[in-house]
């Protein structure tokens, strides 16, 4: 096991231990044993870190393209070099098994990669001008300002990588705040640029109290750009204060991502993705396919496999046995919730038929759970579980399957499996979501936009849309001297 490392942040350069505003434990979930002590920033330490974040903006915002992509790509490097070591940090703080966590890592390369080389290509563009008055109408994209990252404990270095890669490129400076149970993840992951030959000040990391350090970083007027990825509720308090203050800001909120599953699909394809990707990170997700629309005619079929796939599943500490499938939740308070879901669906209302537990013993385990046909205003059926727990409905048509995947406000994923032509095709246009997979359950990669609409955000993030949401557009209109 990698050692747990010291915790620190960074703030204009220097890496500080101890945090002002005291301390939080870390909790391994698979033991419930403590494994560190995470400093907490003051509001002192917090301005360093935003002081730190405008003054370097000045120089970063001017550093050729050409440097800053040979830094970040210099970053990604190391990234791969120590992805064995930080993987199992990952295991530690959130539960992922090594595997998962080191294919999150490479993914996270990746992205950097991509972002990196947007700072080389993103030049701008010249319109054609309407008369001869006018010599050049340019359009170029400029670097917004300090951003304030916040991210989630559950890709505890995909997100945070994502965001900064897409901060860095663009020219902007920025601060990290990621969770509070995973701070070494992102610390490792910060060590990169710095060792990469990130200049100080440029990309800062604090710790501490989610509601107010957030609070705090996005009302000072250095702040110029706000990214989240976090819970709907969070996102729109935090969407308030930031258009309150006209920051630009980016939400990647919740999801709750119905599949649908018709009688044309290949059966065992679907079912085998279908059971296999709902319990990745033991549905901790935020595209984690959760509500399962399948065709009356392979209904049955389908409930039984889909069941037996996942009482199938090897649930334990991934820390400890590397040939475990499904890790722990990331805390006592997601068991809660899972129970609650389960307890919903209680009487008539729909039947667990395999799983539907906590699991007794030390950390936070919850059973793989199939609940076959859910009652339409149960709260699996409405709200994300964000845990291991499948709901699964029979449909008499696709039109039905259609009204019921996109009767909710979320619209983060969506996903459909289909081997006839046209009903892919209707699928794929009738699903209201900003991501849509067809016969396969992956929507993100480094190349492509990561967003949704309604209440699962706005705006996007990886592939080029990552570095433009950390620019200004800007027009240049040129004319002759003297008309």
């Amino acid at each position: 096991m990698t050692a747990y490392p010291t915790l620190k942040m960074l703030i204009d350069g220097q890496w500080i231990a101890t945090g002002e505003a005291g301390e939080m434990a870390v909790v391994n979930p698979s033991t419930g044993a403590e494994i560190g002590q995470c400093p907490k920033a003051s509001t002192a330490q917090l301005d360093k870190a935003l002081k730190a974040a405008d003054d370097a903006f000045a120089t970063w915002s001017k550093t050729p393209g050409a440097e800053r992509y040979a830094i970040l790509r210099r970053a990604a490097d190391r990234l791969r070099e120590r992805a064995p070591a930080i993987a199992r940090v990952i295991t530690a703080e959130m539960g992922k098994p090594h595997a998962q966590g080191l294919g999150e890592i490479l993914s996270a390369c990746d992205t950097i990669d991509f972002l990196a080389e947007e700072a080389k290509r993103r030049g701008g563009r010249l319109i054609p001008t309407r008369g001869q008055a006018l010599i050049a109408q340019m359009v170029t994209h400029e670097p917004i300002g300090p951003a304030v990252l916040l991210t989630p404990w559950n890709f505890p270095v995909n997100l945070p990588a994502k965001k900064i890669a897409g901060a860095l490129a663009a020219g902007c400076t920025a601060i990290l705040k990621p969770a509070e149970n995973t701070p070494a993840s992102a610390q490792l992951l910060v060590e990169c640029f710095t060792d990469a030959g990130l200049p100080k000040g440029v990309l800062n990391l604090v710790y501490g109290d989610p509601g107010p350090v957030s609070e705090h970083l996005i009302a000072s007027p250095v702040t110029r750009k706000v990214s989240f990825t976090g819970s709907t509720a969070v996102g729109k308090h935090l969407g308030a204060l930031a258009a309150s203050l006209m920051r630009r800001f980016t939400p990647e909120l919740g999801g709750h991502a119905p599949v649908i599953v018709s009688r044309h699909a290949d059966f065992e394809r679907a079912v085998a993705m279908c059971a296999a990707t709902k319990f990745r990170n033991a549905g901790q997700v935020c595209v984690s396919p959760t509500r399962f629309l399948v065709d009356k005619a392979i209904y049955d079929n389908f409930v039984a496999e889909f069941a037996e796939r996942a009482a199938k599943l090897k649930v334990g500490d991934p820390g400890a046995d590397e040939s475990v499938d499904m890790g722990p939740l990331a805390h006592s308070r997601r068991i809660a919730a899972m129970e609650q879901v389960v307890a919903d669906v209680g009487g008539n209302r729909g039947e667990v038929v395999t799983g539907g537990a906590a699991i007794a013993g030390q950390g936070f385990f919850f059973q793989p759970t199939v609940i076959a046909n859910p009652a339409p205003d149960s709260r699996l059926m409405n709200e994300e579980p964000f845990g291991p727990i499948a709901g699964i409905v029979p449909y008499d048509t696709i039109e039905d399957a259609v009204r019921i995947a996109n009767s909710l406000r979320y619209g983060l994923a969506a996903y459909a499996f289909s081997g006839d032509l046209d009903e892919a095709h209707y699928l794929g246009n009738s699903l209201r979501a900003g991501m849509v997979g067809i016969n396969q359950l992956i929507v993100a990669s480094p190349e492509t936009p990561f967003g949704g609409i309604g209440d699962s955000g706005f705006g996007s993030e990886g592939g080029e849309e990552g570095y433009l949401a950390f620019t200004d557009t800007k027009l240049v209109m040129m004319a002759k001297a003297g008309g």
